[in-house]
C-alpha cells in the first residue's frame, strides 16, 4: 500500500519531535514533490543555524546535521561516534517505514548530545572529525 511521503514523512516527524522540543528545535517542512524517483517530501528541525533535514520518498532516506554551512550525512556523524559502520539504529531493515524514524530518534538520543546541546565549536569539531574518518573509512566490507 502507498502511503503519500509528506504524510508519513509529518507522522514520522512526530516521534522524535519531543526530543528536539526539548532542545529548543523548532520542525518546518520543506516541501514536497515529484523528481525521477517519484513523490518526495523533506522537512527539517531548526534553531538558530543549526539545522535537521531528512528527506522520504519510499521511505526515510537522506539525514544530514547541518550548523551555518557545515553539514554531515547521519551515516557520517554515526560513523565519527560510534568508530565503526553499521553500529547505529538508522537506517534498520524494517517493513515498518516508521520504524526508520525510531530507529533514528534512538541514534539522536543515545549519539548526538553534540549536535542537540553542545557547543558551536564542539560540533564543529565533530563534522570535521566527521569527514577525517568517512574518507579514510575502509571501502570494503570489514
Amino acid at each position: 500500500m502507498f502511503i503519500e511521503p509528506e504524510t508519513m514523512l509529518l507522522e514520522g516527524s512526530e516521534l522524535p519531535k519531543p526530543l528536539f522540543s526539548e532542545h529548543g528545535f523548532a520542525f518546518a517542512p520543506l516541501g514536497s514533490g515529484k523528481g525521477s524517483g517519484g513523490q518526495f517530501a523533506c522537512a527539517e528541525f531548526r534553531r538558530g543555524d543549526r539545522t535537521f533535514e531528512f528527506h522520504f520518498r519510499y521511505s526515510l532516506g537522506m539525514v544530514a546535521y547541518r550548523l551555518g554551512f557545515e553539514s554531515m550525512s547521519h551515516e557520517e556523524y554515526m560513523y565519527s561516534v560510534l568508530g565503526k559502520p553499521g553500529m547505529s539504529h538508522y537506517p534498520g531493515f524494517s517493513s515498518d517505514p516508521l520504524d526508520a524514524f525510531r530507529d533514528l530518534r534512538e541514534d539522536l538520543q543515545n549519539y548526538c548530545e553534540e549536535f542537540l546541546t553542545g557547543t558551536d565549536e564542539a560540533f564543529l569539531r565533530r563534522i570535521k572529525d566527521a569527514r577525517s574518518h568517512w574518507a579514510s573509512r575502509p571501502k570494503l566490507p570489514e
